[in-house]
């Protein structure tokens, strides 16, 4: 079985930014998965701890965070140390490789914010069920290398605030109140997993998103065909079983895909093939400007064929803020 954990956590630990070799080797000694977690926090606390410059406390800092993120994906009791100790070391690797960078926060959420003011754009970085703004700092380096502003966060249920909220249904008023808070009156925004489907009902809604895109975003869930380990995790996430079954109930973008009128890009994996989930290809054929971009073996995040969408997103969201 741990081995199983292992292999399937792969792909979303090295697109998160951990060395495979490095994964390969901490996580071969774990023998129940109950050594989960302590091994990743291990490892967040090897690199928090070795010293050197400034630049390299910064990278090592960013690796503690991620190492850290992991430590949340197994049920564990101390979750949300280790969410808080992603959180805070997030924000002080990024602090020392760029000083521009502040704790963005409001109603509903919280996030690090990167890039200077003057960018010639906005992006917000949307993370999904059980993902955090700490499990994609390489998509926000991409988006931050193209010259712009990325707020990644936590909302509802999410990273750092997932100990202290329960998943919440007007998603979209979240992140209008980030945008809010950014003070801006164009902003761009991704979302990942769950995200997606955030993203797709917030743009929507909210004329101020120009631009859009979703990794693995579902169009639709049906509770009782979602497997056995999605239930378990949304039921912690929403509170109780039933209020999980709500929110599950509600997402559903068949009314509001028509009515997502900027750019969007809509990127899929050809193997994430998740029971009760339907993917993201209805989005973008019913999405007035929607683009589908299908990854041949792609899985969920496609984690491991990232060079075949990183790069084409980061070009969507920074021409459609152009």
């Amino acid at each position: 079985m741990i081995a199983e954990l292992v292999d399937a956590l792969f792909s979303r630990a090295t697109a998160a930014g951990i060395d495979p070799h490095d994964y390969r080797r901490i996580c071969a000694d774990i023998g129940t998965p109950a050594e989960w977690a302590p091994t990743c926090v291990a490892a967040a606390d090897h690199h928090r701890n070795t010293p050197g410059s400034a630049i390299t406390r910064g990278h090592n800092l960013l690796l503690a965070a991620r190492w850290s993120h992991l430590a949340t994906l197994v049920p564990d009791d101390d979750r949300a140390v280790a969410a808080a100790a992603a959180d805070a070391a997030a924000e002080q690797g990024y602090s020392l490789l760029d000083p521009s960078t502040r704790r963005c926060a409001g109603p509903g959420f919280t996030g690090i914010l990167r890039g200077p003011a003057a960018a010639a754009g906005t992006v917000i970085v949307v993370p999904g069920l059980d993902s955090s703004k700490d499990e994609f700092h390489l998509l926000a380096d991409a988006l931050v290398a193209r010259g712009l502003r990325v707020l990644a966060m936590d909302g509802p249920a999410q990273g750092v605030n997932a100990a202290t909220s329960t998943l919440d249904r007007d998603y979209p008023a979240v992140v209008a109140a980030a945008i809010d808070t950014l003070g801006v009156t164009r902003v761009g925004i991704v979302g990942l997993s769950l995200g997606g489907f955030y993203v797709a009902a917030a743009a929507a809604r909210d004329p101020r998103i120009v631009v859009a895109a979703t990794v693995s975003g579902p169009y639709r869930l049906d509770w009782p065909h979602l497997p056995d380990p999605v239930r378990d995790l949304m039921t912690r996430r929403a509170g109780s079983r039933a209020a999980a079954a709500d929110f599950a109930a509600t997402v559903d973008l068949t009314d509001l895909a028509p009515r997502v009128r900027c750019p969007l890009l809509v990127v899929d994996g050809d193997d994430d093939v998740i029971p009760g989930v339907t993917d993201g290809a209805a989005l973008a054929h019913a999405a007035p400007r929607g683009r589908y971009l299908r990854i041949p073996g792609g899985d969920h995040l496609v984690g491991n064929h990232r060079s075949a969408w990183l790069h084409t997103l980061a070009d969507h969201l920074t021409e459609g803020l152009a």
